[in-house]
């Protein structure tokens, strides 16, 4: 593998800040006091004015409170003539109290001097964009490596950033396994039988609570599991403490240096007393390890699941070199994860993720999008019913003319890319953006990628002494360059949605189907039915994976008569699509 992993540096500030801040008061003293004081008894004086039941019970809270104990006040009314006094001196005194309760109360709060995040320091509005599981509220910045950690039983077999957080990661899991009706499905009609009995998973996944559905689905069937995370800053913390606490063993946490990443890795499937025998990958770098550092473990695999672009064109790179010793099984291919995963997920989830990071409006904006496949696709059209005005760039004809007749203009990167308000990549390809196109751009372009590895965007060649980079959100750097020309790079050019907020849990569950029958599959073939290559899903399991989804849409199908049938030549129970049929 060729390909290079960018180096990631935690580059925010040290901050000591506190926890919580007072909430701003103002003394009514001296002229100021004085002042409200006569405006409010001048307004008292306007018999417009009038006072509301719940307002003078209030008011006379407020009286009792500022009044001495003891004092009589048997037949003292407040009456509207002086609710100006009242209101005047009520406020005053409740303010002055407040105002020295929330100052006692912050100088004991501790300082602490370690490191905090930066999002502390930016708008509370900024801050409430990002949900729980693209955020940290953990104030432990030491490293998982350095500390031993176990769950109620005991088990230290993980590495994790908190296993405190696992109540909360499993209420995430719950509210995803409501949204992902086919394995819960799965898990009833299947869980007896134990298909995957005797299988030993290992994965490398992003770990949200959509993969957590999954990886505990597989457990069900049978299967043992081990985790690592495919990206550094997809894993939701909380969730990989409930596997945790589970039983799954999982490496991985949020923020991941690229060391950390493999150690990750490596610790999955280097374990002294367990090795795998099936494995289920997103992009390549779990199969590639294992290929490269445990040679005699890759030839003891019964089958590799591959659900993304990078990682199926290594494995086809792998089959074409004849050294694929083991059958694979093209996930990302099949029908159910390039015409829903692909597009529908995407399409949810770009703007979603823009927005988190930017607050960007996008009506109006000019928008490049480099790759019109299906992922493209739902980006564009995402972007385009916001007003966006959206362009292409392809290199297949075929997906170019798509692009036409769906009426996006098709034009090459630098024919645009000096007016453009964003640039999105979405090809699985390397140096699509290169440093001359990024040295083009105008100030305040945004740069993302939607592909799945970091090798889109050329960020190597920004890691240059003239050029600054400044963290001014989580997953948000402004590249600044000497002329004071800024772009706005997101997620440090690693995949936008899973980086930088969430994903339609529904989706998933067709993709998350999909990786679980071809397990089943290559676990359970007869010797002999695949061979030492890349395999694409048989089409009656893609068809079977709608199957379990249309329930949720109180949907009916149409059944074939055997006349109809006979017409078409196929059966009436499918498979209605041919298997090279994409």
């Amino acid at each position: 593998m060729t390909e290079e992993k960018q180096q990631t540096r935690a580059s925010w500030e040290d901050l000591t800040l506190p926890d919580e801040y007072p909430q701003p008061h103002t003394e009514l003293n001296g002229k100021a006091g004085q002042d409200v004081a006569a405006a409010t008894k001048e307004r008292s004086k306007d018999p417009a004015v009038k006072c509301s039941p719940n307002l003078l019970q209030m008011l006379k809270a407020a009286e009792s409170r500022w009044t001495p104990q003891g004092q009589d006040r048997e037949g003292a009314e407040v009456t509207e003539a002086g609710t100006g006094e009242l209101v005047t001196e009520a406020l005053k005194t409740d303010m002055q109290i407040q105002l020295t309760d929330q100052k006692q109360e912050f100088n004991k709060r501790p300082i602490k001097a370690g490191r905090r995040s930066l999002s502390r320091s930016i708008s509370q509005s900024s801050t409430d964009s990002y949900s729980s599981v693209c955020s940290d509220s953990s104030e432990d910045e030491s490293s998982p490596r350095d500390k031993l950690q176990k769950t109620s039983k005991g088990l230290s077999d993980f590495c994790i950033k908190n296993i405190k957080q696992a109540d909360f990661g499993r209420k995430e899991i719950q509210i995803a396994e409501q949204e992902m009706p086919a394995l819960m499905v799965l898990r009833k009609t299947a869980g007896g039988e134990k298909p995957l009995a005797g299988a030993k998973v290992v994965g490398c996944t992003h770990i949200t609570a959509q993969t957590a559905v999954l990886i505990e689905t597989l457990s069900v069937l049978g299967a043992q599991c081990r985790w690592a995370a495919c990206n550094i800053f997809s894993t939701q913390n909380a969730v990989a403490a409930a596997l945790a606490e589970g039983g799954t063993s999982v490496f991985a946490w949020r923020g991941e240096s690229e060391d950390d990443f493999w150690w990750c890795i490596d610790r999955c499937v280097g374990a002294d007393t367990w090795q795998p025998n099936m494995i289920l990958d997103d992009g390549g770098d779990l199969t590639h390890w294992i290929y490269k550092k445990y040679s005699s473990q890759f030839k003891k695999i019964k089958g590799i699941v591959e659900e993304s672009v990078t990682g199926v064109y290594r494995l086809y790179q792998l089959s074409k070199a004849g050294r694929l010793c083991v059958p694979a099984m093209n996930v990302n291919d099949s029908v159910t994860k390039q015409k829903f995963d692909n597009l529908y997920c995407c399409k949810e989830s770009i703007l979603d993720g823009l927005k988190r990071t930017t607050d960007v409006m996008f009506g109006g904006k000019q928008v490049l999008v480099c790759g019109y496949g299906e992922v493209g696709k739902g980006c564009c059209a995402a972007l385009k019913a916001l007003g966006a005005v959206v362009y292409i760039t392809e290199v297949d004809p075929i997906c170019a003319l798509q692009a036409c007749m769906d009426g996006f203009r098709v034009i090459k990167l630098s024919e645009v890319v000096r007016q453009v308000d964003m640039v999105i990549t979405c090809t699985g390809n390397k140096n699509v953006v290169g440093r001359e196109n990024l040295d083009r751009m105008k100030n305040g372009c945004i740069v993302c990628n939607m592909g799945h590895s970091n090798t889109e965007i050329e960020l190597a060649s920004l890691r240059t002494a003239e050029l600054r980079w400044e963290r001014v959100r989580p997953q948000v750097d402004h590249i600044i360059w000497p002329d004071g020309k800024r772009i706005v790079l997101l997620a440090e050019g690693r995949l936008l949605n899973l980086s930088c907020s969430t994903v339609p849990s529904f989706v998933l569950s067709i993709t998350a189907t999909t990786q679980a029958l071809a397990l089943i599959e290559l676990y359970n073939a007869p010797e002999g039915r695949y061979k030492q290559d890349v395999y694409l899903l048989p089409k009656k399991m893609d068809e079977y994976v709608a199957s379990l989804h249309l329930p949720a849409f109180d949907a009916h199908l149409t059944e074939l008569t055997d006349e109809q049938a006979k017409y078409l030549g196929i059966s009436k129970h499918g498979p209605f699509k041919p298997n090279y049929y994409r």
